[in-house]
């Protein structure tokens, strides 16, 4: 299991929220010695609001705008685990930041695992609807053949934070 992309500059976690990203980045960053960020914090600080107002008071549109820009920025620095937002695997412009500026590992769960992981999360602005559960499995439906570009894939079901992040650094060789 090698990762078609074998350029280790950074390495970009995504998939569905819930998967395991920011958890799994912060282990594996300080077992192979990189910095950790977390996008969806680095956009917040970048924009001076959480998540949930910018799309409360912007819109989804305007949000993505703004992750597109924090994912061209972090690509051009080095030695970093980033941990991305579920929703950035939708633009063209984040896969060739993430392209260009590293290797990109899907963090692969089904959605009954995802659920039990982020049914009781109030700060998802995407499931803060009447009904969630269905939401985010049509979402991750739509989104799964996106997240599937990646350069690995790990699924994270039946293995603890510990073993995806041994799986990912076995699978990378670093």
């Amino acid at each position: 299991m090698t990762p078609n992309n074998q350029n280790y500059k950074n390495i970009f976690l995504v998939g569905f929220m819930g998967a395991g990203k920011s958890t799994v980045g912060m282990i594996l960053a300080e077992k192979i010695g990189y910095k950790y960020c977390d996008a969806d914090k680095f956009i917040e600080k970048q924009a001076g609001n959480t998540i949930t107002k910018i799309f409360a008071e912007h819109g989804e549109n305007y949000f993505r705008d703004l992750e597109s820009e924090s994912m061209e920025s972090l690509s051009a620095q080095e030695k970093q685990v980033v941990a991305t937002g579920g929703g950035v695997v939708q633009r063209d412009r984040n896969w060739d930041a993430m392209n260009s500026g590293g290797t990109t590992i899907y963090l692969k769960a089904p959605i009954e695992v995802i659920w039990e992981r982020i049914k009781h999360s109030k700060d998802r602005p995407l499931l803060l609807v009447e009904n969630p559960f269905e939401t985010a499995r049509e979402l991750l439906n739509k989104r799964t053949p996106l997240y599937e570009r990646a350069d690995l894939i790990v699924d994270t079901s039946n293995l603890s934070l510990e073993e995806v992040a041994e799986e990912i650094i076995q699978a990378i060789n670093i």
